[in-house]
């Protein structure tokens, strides 16, 4: 009997395996050139978007104006830039974004790790080696400030300052906040 069933199961699980393949699913949404015409259209807005820490500092203070950082939960929870809010860049959607920024007029000032340098524990420089044919690297800087600025603008979010400078996280004029950031470096 036991085996009369586990030839059953067998046989269901062939045929419904057979009936996967040849399922038709609809194209993915996903669409490169999209990605690609956005990012043309994004690029002469950024440039001038590109502010100073001084100017980065003076937006913050403004009534209509939030500070998004985009890096991982764990990595925002033990340290930001104080009076920064978190949405995690994967979790981009418009409910999400509109919840955060009900206002599409509101400034959005943007940071990332690339921003620091000498915080290699909670601004870890996103930036890989890739080998070459000739075995020789070339660095590639992957900063998650470019896609979030492209996404949020395409979501609307045209009022958009990128910190340009990459600052020591010792700087005075900065304030931090999260679980670690009486511990020392």
């Amino acid at each position: 009997m036991k085996t009369i069933l586990s030839l059953f199961i067998i046989l269901l699980l062939i045929n419904s395996n057979s009936n996967l393949e040849t399922v038709n699913y609809p194209k993915a949404k996903v669409s490169y050139s999209d990605f690609e015409n956005l990012v043309n259209e994004v690029k002469a807005h950024r440039k001038k978007r590109l502010i100073n820490l001084n100017a980065f500092i003076e937006k913050s203070k403004g009534r209509n104006t939030i500070i998004l950082d985009t890096r991982s939960k764990e990595m925002y929870d033990k340290k930001h830039l104080k009076g920064a809010v978190h949405l995690n860049f994967s979790d981009f959607t418009q409910a999400n974004l509109n919840r955060i920024i009900p206002n599409i007029e509101t400034s959005v000032l943007i940071y990332c790790n690339n921003n620091f340098h000498g915080d290699d524990i909670y601004f870890a420089t996103k930036m890989v080696l890739p080998k070459t044919i000739d075995n020789s690297t070339k660095p590639l800087t992957l900063a998650l400030n470019i896609p979030t600025y492209i996404n949020l603008y395409g979501y609307g979010y045209k009022n958009v300052y990128e910190l340009s400078e990459l600052i020591t996280p010792f700087d005075r004029r900065i304030a931090y906040a999260g679980s670690t950031i009486n511990q020392k470096l």
